[in-house]
């Protein structure tokens, strides 16, 4: 920890001393609750901020990572060296006509309420996604009727060298659970979404539809990530794991979700441990059983 107070004190001189947290638990910050503690916890106030802070790391050599707020994160036991530049606080949401501008620690759900408020249709796909604008755009989210690449104009990002560009549509090649973000390691700081004028009620009835659909599906009342996986070529990770009879399992506490097999679950004081423990379980038992290999659509970051 020593190694990184001085880096702790340049970091205070820009955001502020109350942004700057040490020795901070990860377990408090991902939708998980497991994870041991990060060196430094940083929260940005605006863009330059967060510019700023990635200098200091370069500067000193500093390892960090960049988070939003943890709904696609397990963050392992031995927690995070270096820093993490937590967006979350880059929320802010304008509407102007047909078009959304929202920050990158913006949630998914605040852009569909400013969406539905506004009469604009083509976002009702998100309301129930758990993430936050950064993560849904890098990783080109979506849900039932659609995803990112569908509605979105051009995103604001920061490169490696600290540089603010903004990339069109067509530049972010977004696919299944990828982008040209994660493949250069930019940092996303806004995006602009375009969407169609629609009529209040539908948008709502359709927003409504989905929401029921997420809670009569999904484990929501325990913590997870998410679906766990991501989806096979040709197949449905839900499907391959319930027909390996692997659905209620469980490695300490953590658990196949009973009602969502594509989800694992904290299911009562699980660590990352068990979780990464099911996670191989779930994926050796697949491939042994169907040939398929299931990729993790969770981030794991960490240290054991």
């Amino acid at each position: 920890m020593k190694n990184y107070l001085f880096v702790a004190e340049e970091f205070k001189a820009i955001v502020g001393e109350d942004n700057v947290l040490l020795n901070e638990p990860m377990c408090n910050h991902v939708s998980f609750k497991v994870g041991g503690p990060v060196d430094i916890l940083v929260l940005p106030r605006n863009y330059t901020d967060v510019q700023e802070l990635i200098k200091i790391c370069n500067k000193h050599n500093t390892p960090y990572y960049i988070m939003g707020n943890g709904s696609n994160l397990l963050v392992k036991d031995g927690g995070i060296r270096g820093v993490v530049i937590k967006l979350s606080p880059l929320n802010i949401i304008e509407v102007t006509d047909n078009k959304i501008v929202a920050q990158s620690g913006a949630l998914l759900s605040d852009v569909s309420d400013a969406a539905l408020n506004n009469s604009l249709t083509g976002f009702e796909f998100a309301c129930g996604i758990p993430g936050c604008v950064g993560g849904a755009v890098s990783m080109n989210a979506g849900a039932y009727i659609g995803e990112i690449k569908d509605v979105i104009e051009s995103t604001l990002v920061l490169d490696k060298e600290g540089n603010i560009k903004r990339l069109a549509a067509e530049e972010l090649k977004l696919s299944y659970r990828n982008s040209v973000i994660l493949m250069e390691g930019y940092v996303v700081l806004e995006a602009t979404f375009k969407l169609k004028v629609g009529d209040y009620d539908a948008i709502k009835s359709k927003i409504d539809e989905l929401q029921f659909r997420r809670k009569d599906k999904q484990p929501l009342e325990y913590p997870s990530a998410g679906s766990t996986f991501k989806r096979p070529v040709g197949h449905f990770a839900g499907k391959l794991i319930e027909d390996s009879n692997l659905k209620g399992v469980s490695i300490g506490g953590a658990q196949v979700s009973a009602k969502h097999s594509g989800f694992i679950i904290n299911a009562g004081n699980a660590t990352a441990k068990d979780i990464l423990a099911l996670i191989k379980h779930v994926q050796n038992t697949v491939h042994e059983k169907f040939g398929v290999e299931l990729h993790t659509e969770v981030r794991i970051v960490g240290e054991d």
